[in-house]
């Protein structure tokens, strides 16, 4: 009878741990979606931008070419201004859309 008991706390403590292994491995993408984001001139590749990107660019997936400079993504808040953007006058992503630098 002890041998029974000890193998329904074992199965019961298993079940615990699949249980909080899997709650927080469900937990982990809205984590990571409540980081701080930020809006990023001159970053996106051509149809990758996020939205509303000036004159010529609706929404979405509408950029004409990389790195436009009214085209913006989201990143990370705080690593806009470090990422790197050919077209910027910078070199940089920019908080503001702004006039690509010519090739």
């Amino acid at each position: 009878m002890n041998n029974h008991h000890s193998q329904r706390a074992a199965s019961a403590i298993a079940l615990a741990a699949a249980l909080g292994t899997a709650l927080s491995i469900a937990a982990a993408p809205a984590a990571a979606q409540s980081t701080p984001q930020e809006k990023c001139y001159g970053v996106a590749l051509k149809g990758k931008n996020d939205c509303a990107a000036g004159p010529g660019t609706t929404c979405a997936g509408t950029a004409k070419v990389d790195y436009q400079g009214n085209a913006w993504k989201y990143v990370p808040k705080g690593t806009c201004e470090s990422t790197a953007s050919s077209k910027s006058p910078t070199g940089f992503g920019q908080l503001q859309a702004f006039k690509e630098k010519k090739a």
